[in-house]
Formats: structure tokens, sequence, C-alpha cells
């Protein structure tokens, strides 16, 4: 069968390393295989199937290091993975059986029990057998913090099954960041890497297990590995199985593209999130590990993560290019299996061995990935772009304003002077960065009467509060520590805030300025009636936004554009997507149980809706960040930056992914949130409220847009009127230290 495209060069930093125990692992594989029934009489594999996918080739070489046991093992958990999904195919996908699949997935988690001694059920089918033998044999040698991360990655991957299920029920094909986050949980790759903690005999340790720079890991870590497999799947799963849930087709249906400028897409994608991986062991461990107190034993038991995790990258791509599972030019029936040791050394060229890194340059490294690096970093501030272009926006929802909404912008106004928001700071240069004029102008009340409509004057006052104070730190910071890159102060000053914050009802210290002034307002005003729980959840929200400050300075401060998925969902954080969606939520009270906000659907549906919001404002704030204040931050520039394109081109993305988020909000609330409903057998109050809920966010975005156009925060004139101290001066050419390459067009002659 002719390829339907060619595979691009990939970017492989870590040589692939093949372990001495592969054969070994093929022959107890397979006869655990056949104990479980897996093979002959399945109906799913014959021996010849597991033959030729050889997934203890695919183990040895993602886990070189591992024990000769250990090997054993972890093959077997990818024996059981790679049929479940190839059972779950024939059973279901097949058959559009979705009630016949629930049940199937309801009886999985009952052969993973958090304490080994509980018993399980009896298995009805080799998928059910072959689990309660994995999480018997491993469980026993891993902490009980271990088995509830590995549990719970374990569910979703099955559970998660049901969204590709119902996508080809639906023949819908998602849209690009949507199938980025669910891919992560269909896909399995946060599992594999929970594997990887076994394999080497290193856990990561509990106090930084949940910290950004270990998710961001895990995470780029795993959308490179769904990434590859989408690259190498594209042809069975999309031309043979009628797949919708591709990485190449996703993008090929968005960008209106060739397959093959798909394929370079994704490949570009995926180095991206290679490089992010890199990025953060080199910027982000170091700090943890200073700022968490790690022990040197746990500090070398990151590293050893990070390791497994490269071994594993460069494994996944040697194997993929191997199995006759997937497209990787070898013809239908696949390359040859290397067989020991021996096979591997046919695998590479060149030497191989301590200090022979550098003759393999070319095997690792290519010079697209170079280009798309060197681009995030040498990104010219203060560009002129002119006044931002602003497209027809999709927006299905009318936006009705609170008749209290003349009360609130007085009051607004008059609640900055008393918190001291319209002065300069005690001692601290450069913070006097809004009058009262500026903040009147901004109009926050105008956005909170839009997205609480019905609220009572109080609620409205408070709504606007926590607007006005956000965008007051989110303009703080950049100017008081961003431009003398002081993130050690900045990190001192946003660890201060959550002191403001009290979830027992303590007093907090006084405030010692504005930011924490107002704070210490709003949190009295808004926690009191909550109950501990809800306060804990609501500061949370808080806190995700306060320390997404810290990421924008660190950003600022290498000079590097973030990676596109990084970017999207710090950008959540940033913009305080879920501090005032947390707000409609608290006010739901305990009505509606919280696994419902932790379901899949829920949390799809306001990801889409806070995507459409961020991206929405970076469309309006294109000229003021990018022109007038030499950010980076910012959603059309991270597109530019991506796909090497200029600013027209990138918004016409940004609007088409805006459109398709909008679209997704709608499909969700319209087809997934019923099937929540009944899944979760919910009665009729909390079906009414969580559809009120849907309602609140669709005041909510239509709120945002309809203050983007009245407010005087973006517009060139005001951008011109609001610069401080001096006359409105565009820096085409800017100058300064860093700035050298700004130079280069009028050096060579070029535009």
């Amino acid at each position: 069968m002719t390829q339907p495209f060619e595979l691009p060069d990939f970017y492989m930093p870590h040589p692939a390393r093949l372990s001495p125990h592969l054969e070994e692992a093929r022959r107890h594989s397979k006869r655990w295989a056949r104990e479980m029934g897996m093979l002959e009489g399945s109906g799913v594999w014959e021996e010849r199937d597991l033959d030729a996918h050889d997934y203890a080739l695919l183990c040895a070489y993602t886990h070189p290091d591992a024990s000769g046991p250990a090997l054993s093992l972890v093959t077997d958990w990818y024996v059981w993975v790679f049929f479940f999904d190839d059972h779950f195919l024939e059973e279901f996908k097949y058959t559009n059986d979705r009630e016949g699949a629930k049940a199937y997935l309801d009886r999985l988690p009952l052969f993973m029990p958090t304490d080994p001694a509980t018993a399980v059920p009896e298995p009805v089918n080799p998928v059910e057998a072959g689990l309660a033998d994995l999480w018997t044999r491993t469980v026993p040698s891993m902490s009980a913090g271990w088995r509830a991360r590995f549990a719970e990655s374990t569910e979703n991957l099955l559970n998660e099954s049901l969204w590709e299920l119902s996508n080809i029920n639906a023949h819908r094909i998602p849209n690009p960041v949507e199938y980025i986050e669910m891919r992560r949980k269909v896909g399995g790759a946060p599992w594999s890497a929970g594997l990887v903690e076994y394999a080497i005999g290193a856990e990561v340790p509990a106090p930084v297990a949940a910290s950004r720079p270990l998710q961001v890991l895990r995470d780029s870590f795993s959308d490179a590995v769904h990434l590859r497999n989408d690259l190498f799947s594209y042809q069975r799963e999309v031309e043979e199985e009628g797949e919708n849930s591709n990485g190449v087709l996703v993008l090929e249906t968005f960008l209106g593209c060739a397959t093959q400028e798909a394929a370079d897409a994704v490949n570009d994608l995926l180095t991206s999130r290679l490089q992010q991986f890199e990025n953060t062991v080199f910027t982000e461990l170091p700090p943890l590990f200073a700022e968490t107190g790690l022990s040197p034993d746990q500090c070398a038991a990151v590293l050893a993560y990070v390791k497994g995790l490269q071994d594993w990258q460069s494994g996944g791509h040697e194997w993929h290019m191997r199995s006759s599972r997937y497209m990787n030019g070898s013809g239908s029936e696949g390359s040859p299996a290397p067989s020991g040791l021996g096979g591997f050394s046919l695998l590479l060229s060149g030497p191989t061995g301590l200090g022979t890194s550098a003759a393999r340059i070319g095997l690792t490294t290519t010079r697209r990935a170079e280009s798309g690096r060197l681009r995030s970093f040498t990104h010219v501030p203060h560009q002129r772009v002119g006044p931002s272009q602003l497209p027809d926006f999709f927006m299905p929802f009318t936006t009705r304003l609170s008749p209290h909404l003349d009360g609130a912008r007085r009051n607004a106004v008059e609640w900055g002077r008393r918190m001291g928001m319209l002065e300069a700071q005690p001692g601290i240069p450069g913070s006097h960065i809004w009058t009262a004029r500026k903040l009147a102008g901004f109009d926050f009340p105008l956005c909170a009467a839009g997205i609480h409509p019905d609220a009572t004057p109080d609620q409205l006052d408070i709504t606007s509060g926590w607007l006005t104070w956000g965008t007051y730190g989110d303009d703080y910071f950049p100017v008081v520590f961003g431009r003398t890159r002081d993130l050690a102060g900045a990190k001192a000053a946003n660890q201060r805030l959550s002191s403001f914050m009290p979830v027992d009802g303590s007093a907090p210290p006084a405030p010692a300025n504005a930011l924490e002034r107002g704070l210490a307002d709003l949190w009295t005003r808004t926690a009191g009636p909550m109950t501990p729980q809800a306060r804990r959840t609501f500061r949370t929200a808080i806190e995700d936004m306060t320390s997404s400050w810290l990421w924008e300075l660190a950003n600022q401060a290498h000079h590097r554009i973030p990676d596109p998925v990084d970017y999207i969902e710090m950008r959540r954080m940033t913009f305080g997507s879920d501090l005032t969606m947390s707000l409609c939520r608290l006010a739901h009270g305990q009505q509606v149980p919280p696994e419902i906000y932790r379901s899949g659907p829920l949390r799809s549906l306001e990801n889409a809706a806070a995507d459409y919001a961020c991206l929405l404002n970076d469309v309006f704030s294109y000229q003021k960040e990018i022109e007038y204040e030499g950010e980076v931050h910012n959603g059309v520039l991270v597109v530019q930056n991506f796909f090497n394109c200029d600013y027209p081109t990138a918004l016409g993305i940004v609007h088409d992914l805006m459109t398709s988020r909008m679209r997704q909000f709608q499909h969700v609330a319209r087809h997934e949130l019923p099937v929540v409903y009944d899944d979760f057998k919910l009665g009729s109050d909390a079906r009414r409220i969580l559809d009120g809920y849907v309602r609140e966010l669709e005041n909510w975005l239509s709120g945002i847009l309809t203050w983007h156009q009245g407010c005087r925060r973006y517009k060139e004139d005001d951008l011109r009127r609001d610069l401080p101290g001096r006359p409105h001066r565009r820096l085409d050419i800017p100058t300064g230290l860093g700035t050298s390459a700004a130079h280069l067009p009028r050096l060579t002659g070029r535009r």
C-alpha cells in the first residue's frame, strides 16, 4: 500500500539503547499472554500478531537499564494495554456499543485496589485477567502515592476510550487543543511515565510530584510520544480503521492543508514539545530542588526519572521504525526486528559510546528543529505592528448587562483609590502604574456586569473588585519585577500573597502595598461565607493565577516565546479564567458532586470557554503587548513564531482556533453533558444547576467580548495617551542590551 506521506526528519536528541534482556522478555511475554487468554481463541490476536508487534522490543528500547525481571513485568503491562486497545476496538468501536463499553470499563478499576489485600472480582475476559495479575505483581514494591497516581492514569487511559468512541459515533474530528488534552488520557503516555518510575527503581519524591516542572515534564513527554505515534499510525488508524483521533488528521482538517503539510506541522509540534522538555529540565528543575529542599538522593531520583523519560522517547522512536504495526517506510510487512545486541549494532550508523555523540549530530537534530528553537529566542521586541486587527468573532450568545452597572463603576474607582492602586507604592520605584482616569477607562465593572448580569449590587462590586485586582497584579509584576529581572523579589512577593487568604479564618499580616491590601479586602468579603473546603478550592484558583505571573517573568528574562501547548495551558491561569469561573461554581454549594466538575466533559467545557476568552484577549491586546510592551506572551505571536508566518496569517489561525473552541463548547453542552448526567444518575436539581452553569459560562464569554469592545485599554489612541512621562514613540529598531539582532536588516540591506 502506498504511504500517504513521507515521514519527516525527526529531532532525536538522545540515542536509543537496547536492553540485554530482550530475548528473556520476549519469551516471558508470549507465555504470559497465552496464560491470560490473549492469543489463540481470543478473537483478537494470534501468536503471529504478538510476534509481529514485538512489544518486548518496544520495552527493551524504552527501558534499556531495567533488570531482567523488571523488563519482563513492564513488557507484560504493554502487552496488556495494547491488547486492551485492540479488544475494545473489536468489541465496541466497530459495533458503536457505548452502553456495553461503559459497563466493560466500569469493572476494570475493581482490579486495581489501593490496598493490595482487597479482594477483586473473578475475571471474565483476558483484559480483566491480565490487569488483576499485573496489579498483584507490581504494587507491592511501590509506595501508596505511586499506586494512587498509577491507578488514576490507568483509569483515565481506559475511560477516555469512551471519548474516542463518542467521536466516532458523531463523525467528529476534534480541534488541535482538544485533541492534545484528550490524547494524553487516551494515548497512555502518562501511564507509561508511571511505569518508568517502576522500571528504573526510583519514584518521583512526593514533595515535587505535583509541581509545575514535573507536570510539564510528564505532559511534554506524553505529547511527544503521542504525536510521534500519530505520524507512524496515520495510515493504519485513518485509512484502514476510520479513526478520527489522529494528530495529522486533526491538523489536516483544521488548517485545510495537504496531508504532507499536516504531517510536517505535527513533527514541528513534536519537536517543540521535546525542546520544552529540555528547557524545563535545565531552567526549572534546579530552582525547584533548592526551593523544596530535596535531599541529594531525591534530586538523583528526579534526574533518573528524567533520563528514563528520555530513554523512552528515543527507544519508542526506534520501535516505531521496526514494528509491523505502523507505517515506517518498510512496506506492509515491516522490517525485521533485531535479535539481541547484535541487531542493535545495525541500527546506529557511526560510533557509539562515551565521547562519540558529536559523530551522531546528524541523526539527533535537524535544520528545521534548530531554526524553530532559534526563532523562539531571537524575537525583536517593540516592533511596529500597527493597530490590532479584529476579525469577525463568532459569538453565538447575547450579552445582558446588570442594571447596577453605573453604581459599580463609581465604586470600582473609589475602591482602587482606597486600596492604594492609584499611587506609587512605598519604596518601590516605577510602581505608580495606574491613575483614576486609566482605571475608569479600563471599566472592569462593564465586564462584571456582562459575566454576572443577575448579580446583586454587592456581588457586582465583588466581581468588579476581583477583575480590578487581578489586572492590577498582572500589570504590576512586569513593571516592578520584570524590567529589573528581579525574579527572586517577584517570588517573595507572590509567596506573601497566600498569607492574605487564610482558610481557617486566622488573621492575615498587615498589608505592605496595594496588591496585598486589595487581596485581603476581597478575600474577607468573598471567602467569609464559604466552607473551609470551598476556601481551599478558591485559594488554589487565585494561587494558580499569581504563580503564572512568575512563569511569564521567567520567559521574559530568558527572552523566550513559549511553546504553543505550554502557552495555551498557562494562558488560562494568567488570564485568571479559573478564578472567575470558580466564583460561579462555588455559588452552587454542595448540591453538585465535586467529581462532576472533575469529569472530562466539564473540564473540556471550561477549557474551551477559557481558551476562547484568552485568545480573544490576545487578539485585542496584540499591539499593546507586542509594540508597546515588548511582550512574548501573546497567542498570535506564539502562532507567528511556530509557523514562521506573518501577522495576518497567524491571526487567521488564532481566529479559526477560537471558532473551533466555541463550537466545541456548544458540542459539549449539547451532546456530552447529557451523557454525564445519565452516567452519574444526577437528580433534577443537580441537572438544573449544571444547565445554569452552562448559561453562566455563556454570559462569561459574551460579557468578556462586550468588555473588550467597550473598554479603553487596547485601542491605539489609549495606548498613545497612557505612555507614562514621555511622548508616543514607536520603537522600530530598539537599542540596549540584547537587541543587536534588530540591526541585522540594516546591515544586510534586507527588510
